[in-house]
Protein backbone atom coordinates (compact mmCIF):
# COMPACT_ATOMS: atom_id res chain seq x y z
CA UNK A 1 0.00 0.00 0.00
CA UNK A 2 1.35 3.32 -0.76
CA UNK A 3 1.82 6.24 1.56
CA UNK A 4 -0.27 8.73 -0.35
CA UNK A 5 -3.12 6.00 0.15
CA UNK A 6 -2.64 5.31 4.05
CA UNK A 7 -2.73 9.13 4.47
CA UNK A 8 -5.87 9.36 2.44
CA UNK A 9 -7.73 6.69 4.67
CA UNK A 10 -6.55 8.60 7.70
CA UNK A 11 -7.84 11.67 6.46
CA UNK A 12 -10.95 10.41 5.92
CA UNK A 13 -10.80 8.51 9.04
CA UNK A 14 -10.51 12.27 10.86
CA UNK A 15 -12.72 13.75 8.73
CA UNK A 16 -15.91 12.03 9.87
CA UNK A 17 -15.71 13.20 13.01
CA UNK A 18 -16.51 10.55 15.33
CA UNK A 19 -18.44 10.90 18.82
CA UNK A 20 -16.75 10.83 21.35
CA UNK A 21 -17.51 7.82 24.05
CA UNK A 22 -20.54 8.20 25.57
CA UNK A 23 -19.77 6.72 29.00
CA UNK A 24 -21.49 5.16 31.57
CA UNK A 25 -21.27 6.46 35.65
CA UNK A 26 -22.57 4.10 38.10
CA UNK A 27 -23.05 5.24 41.84
CA UNK A 28 -23.98 2.57 44.49
CA UNK A 29 -25.13 4.86 47.44
CA UNK A 30 -24.72 2.74 50.89
CA UNK A 31 -25.74 2.94 54.44
CA UNK A 32 -29.33 5.34 53.68
CA UNK A 33 -31.49 4.53 57.19
CA UNK A 34 -34.16 3.14 55.24
CA UNK A 35 -36.08 1.79 51.98
CA UNK A 36 -38.47 5.14 52.66
CA UNK A 37 -38.28 7.84 50.01
CA UNK A 38 -35.99 8.55 47.12
CA UNK A 39 -32.06 9.23 46.79
CA UNK A 40 -31.91 12.30 44.97
CA UNK A 41 -28.40 12.94 42.69
CA UNK A 42 -26.30 15.59 40.81
CA UNK A 43 -23.68 15.10 38.70
CA UNK A 44 -21.29 18.06 38.05
CA UNK A 45 -18.46 18.40 35.54
CA UNK A 46 -17.11 21.84 36.45
CA UNK A 47 -16.39 23.87 39.81
CA UNK A 48 -18.47 26.34 38.16
CA UNK A 49 -22.26 25.85 39.23
CA UNK A 50 -21.06 23.20 41.43
CA UNK A 51 -24.22 22.17 44.52
CA UNK A 52 -26.12 24.23 41.96
CA UNK A 53 -29.03 22.02 40.53
CA UNK A 54 -29.41 24.15 37.92
CA UNK A 55 -26.04 23.49 36.64
CA UNK A 56 -25.81 19.55 36.88
CA UNK A 57 -24.84 17.84 33.80
CA UNK A 58 -27.39 14.81 34.78
CA UNK A 59 -29.75 14.62 37.61
CA UNK A 60 -31.91 11.70 39.22
CA UNK A 61 -34.74 10.83 41.48
CA UNK A 62 -34.62 6.76 42.57
CA UNK A 63 -36.26 4.82 45.43
CA UNK A 64 -34.17 3.99 48.10
CA UNK A 65 -33.80 0.83 48.24
CA UNK A 66 -31.91 1.00 52.01
CA UNK A 67 -28.41 -0.66 51.81
CA UNK A 68 -27.71 0.13 48.55
CA UNK A 69 -29.46 1.97 45.53
CA UNK A 70 -27.80 2.20 42.40
CA UNK A 71 -27.94 5.13 40.16
CA UNK A 72 -26.65 4.77 36.94
CA UNK A 73 -25.75 8.12 34.67
CA UNK A 74 -25.38 7.34 30.95
CA UNK A 75 -23.91 8.87 27.86
CA UNK A 76 -21.04 11.03 29.30
CA UNK A 77 -18.30 12.31 27.90
CA UNK A 78 -14.80 11.84 29.03
CA UNK A 79 -13.54 14.13 32.16
CA UNK A 80 -13.96 15.21 35.50
CA UNK A 81 -17.08 14.62 37.51
CA UNK A 82 -18.47 15.17 40.46
CA UNK A 83 -21.45 13.39 42.21
CA UNK A 84 -23.67 14.81 45.28
CA UNK A 85 -26.63 12.65 46.13
CA UNK A 86 -29.01 12.54 49.90
CA UNK A 87 -31.84 10.38 51.30
CA UNK A 88 -34.75 12.11 50.82
CA UNK A 89 -36.56 9.99 53.35
CA UNK A 90 -39.75 11.99 53.24
CA UNK A 91 -40.17 12.80 49.82
CA UNK A 92 -40.53 16.36 50.42
CA UNK A 93 -38.36 16.89 47.60
CA UNK A 94 -35.30 18.77 49.32
CA UNK A 95 -32.48 18.09 51.67
CA UNK A 96 -33.92 18.92 55.42
CA UNK A 97 -31.86 20.51 57.72
CA UNK A 98 -32.34 21.50 61.54
CA UNK A 99 -32.32 24.88 63.37
CA UNK A 100 -28.93 25.41 63.13
CA UNK A 101 -28.50 24.25 59.06
CA UNK A 102 -27.36 21.11 59.73
CA UNK A 103 -28.40 18.29 57.38
CA UNK A 104 -31.06 16.30 59.49
CA UNK A 105 -31.14 13.65 56.13
CA UNK A 106 -27.91 11.87 55.27
CA UNK A 107 -26.04 12.85 51.99
CA UNK A 108 -22.48 12.07 50.10
CA UNK A 109 -20.27 12.96 47.73
CA UNK A 110 -17.62 11.18 45.75
CA UNK A 111 -13.97 11.69 46.03
CA UNK A 112 -13.27 13.02 49.27
CA UNK A 113 -13.41 16.04 51.88
CA UNK A 114 -16.80 17.31 53.01
CA UNK A 115 -16.40 16.66 56.76
CA UNK A 116 -17.16 20.24 57.70
CA UNK A 117 -19.44 20.94 55.01
CA UNK A 118 -19.73 20.17 51.51
CA UNK A 119 -16.24 18.96 49.52
CA UNK A 120 -15.13 21.88 46.72
CA UNK A 121 -15.65 20.33 42.73
CA UNK A 122 -12.06 19.50 42.99
CA UNK A 123 -12.03 17.26 46.08
CA UNK A 124 -14.91 15.36 44.76
CA UNK A 125 -14.27 15.25 41.38
CA UNK A 126 -13.41 11.94 39.76
CA UNK A 127 -11.81 11.31 36.11
CA UNK A 128 -14.14 9.39 33.86
CA UNK A 129 -12.02 7.80 31.02
CA UNK A 130 -14.01 4.44 30.94
CA UNK A 131 -16.88 2.90 32.24
CA UNK A 132 -16.62 3.48 35.99
CA UNK A 133 -19.03 2.59 38.81
CA UNK A 134 -18.06 3.98 42.57
CA UNK A 135 -19.52 3.75 46.26
CA UNK A 136 -20.61 6.87 48.02
CA UNK A 137 -21.22 6.09 51.84
CA UNK A 138 -24.18 8.67 53.25
CA UNK A 139 -23.46 10.31 56.27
Amino acid sequence: MKLSHLIAIAAISAGTGGTAAALTLTIEVTDARSAQGQVSAAIYNSETGWLKIENAVQTQKVPSAGDKTVLVFTGLAPGRYAFSGYHDENGNGKLDTNVLGLPTERYGFTGSGGLMGPPSFSDAAVDLQADTTLRVTLR
